[in-house]
């Protein structure tokens, strides 16, 4: 009977990257894949700007009951997420591009936000904690 076989938590965590690489790479293969064929079906009018606001509006319809969403997004979410994946089939470039901006731009105004919310620790120089001290009439105020 075989002994039981070792191996590192290095050899595992390899293989999981691997693992993780390669669906990785399948996933960017079906998009690009779909992505070809909702182009045919949109350039041949068998599917229009109107069946993807549908699409969208019924995916997320099924989204909430199924209890994945607390609510469904407004209209104008839905109009976005539409011109989003519109842009995509028609192979609007340009329009991906600004749009990639504008939504760095959110974040990064986000991100800036978020850092003004957080409390800061300021240390004061060497000369600004003597004259406390000496303000203090002899007592330290910092040890």
């Amino acid at each position: 009977m075989a002994g039981p076989m070792q191996i590192s938590l290095e050899e595992i965590i390899s293989m999981l990257l691997q693992r993780v690489d390669s669906l990785s790479a399948s996933d960017e293969n079906n998009k690009t894949k779909q992505n070809i064929i909702n182009r045919v079906l949109y350039n041949k009018g068998i599917i229009t700007d109107s069946d993807i606001m549908v699409s969208v509006k019924e995916e997320y319809r099924m989204l909430k009951e199924l209890g994945v969403i607390q609510a469904e997004p407004d209209e104008s979410m839905y109009q976005t997420i539409t011109d989003g994946i519109l842009q995509w089939i028609k192979g609007d470039v340009e329009g991906i591009k600004k749009s990639m901006a504008d939504y760095e731009k959110k974040l990064q105004e986000l991100a800036k936000a978020e850092a003004a919310k957080k409390p800061k620790i300021e240390v004061a120089n060497a000369n600004v904690l003597n004259q406390l001290d000496a303000a203090n009439k002899g007592g330290k105020l910092i040890i």
